[in-house]
This record gives structure tokens, sequence and C-alpha cells, in this order.
């Protein structure tokens, strides 16, 4: 399970932007946390989308409103279970995340103020389906590439 939650000011993103980052910011953290593109595991991630008017978001202690031309401020946070999260593959979701946000705006790199907060959420900490869920249940599903899955196990000592 990932939930990635993209912080924008209102009107920031068109629908089209939105409908192409739904899509690219899933894969974007999908490869590095499975270990492959797999189709069957787009069904665990989810992408959020919130806007803001420009009088609720600041940036260097002015609110964006009283800011002059409109600054580009984004806070994308991705939250993930437990899992192999060591931090070259953090910082490679991170990478791809930002990536992807720069392709769908039309931009050459990321903006300086859009910030990516990537969280892990401990083992046991995930509820869904009526209970608690664990990536180890998980691991047999057939999602996870098998270094992935041994890495996930070693990760979290199983």
């Amino acid at each position: 399970m990932t939930v990635i939650t993209v912080n924008t000011s209102k009107g920031r993103l068109s629908r089209e932007q939105r409908r192409r980052l739904a899509e690219t910011l899933t894969d974007a953290v999908l490869v590095p946390e499975v270990g492959q593109s797999v189709p069957a595991a787009r069904v665990g991630f989810q992408v959020h989308f919130v806007e803001r008017e420009s009088d609720m978001m600041a940036i260097g202690g002015r609110l964006l409103a009283d800011a002059g031309p409109d600054p580009d401020v984004m806070v994308i946070d991705v939250a993930v279970m437990d899992g192999d999260w060591r931090q070259e593959v953090r910082a490679e979701a991170v990478e791809r995340v930002l990536s992807a946000m720069a392709e769908a705006c039309g931009l050459p790199e990321p903006a300086p103020a859009w910030w990516v907060n990537f969280r892990v959420i401990d083992e046991g900490s995930w509820g869904s389906r009526g209970g608690v869920l664990s990536v180890l249940s998980l691991l047999e599903s057939g999602v996870f590439a098998e270094e992935k899955a041994k890495a996930i196990r070693a990760a979290l000592g199983a």
C-alpha cells in the first residue's frame, strides 16, 4: 500500500496533468518498491490531489497571496509500507517523483519550492480490509521481484 498526496495551490494542475500524474507518480514509487513494473501491483497505490487557496499556503513566512507572482510551491507526501527502503532506494523514489512532476508540468527540472516528504510506515501500522495489513503477507502475491522480496524479508528480519 502506498499513498502519494500532491499538495498544490488551487488551479496549479490541470485535469490532464493530474490524469498523467496519477499514472507516472504510481510508477515512480512502484518500481523501487516492488522491484519491477507489474500491473497487478498498481491497485495498492493511491494518488490524492489536494488544492489550497493562495491564502492557505505560505513560503518564507509570507502567504502565497502576498508573495507577488505566484511562487510554484508543492509538497508531495509519499507514505509507503515498511520494506526495503535503504537510503539509495528512497533517493531513487524521490528523484523519480520529482522527475514525474516536472515532466507533467512541462518543465525541464523540478521547481526549487517543490518538496517531497518520504515516510515509511512501520510494519503493523497499516490498516486495510478490516484489519492490520503486513507487507510480508503481500510477498507471496507475485508482484515483488524475487530479489526485492528477499531484501524486504532481510530488512524486516523475517
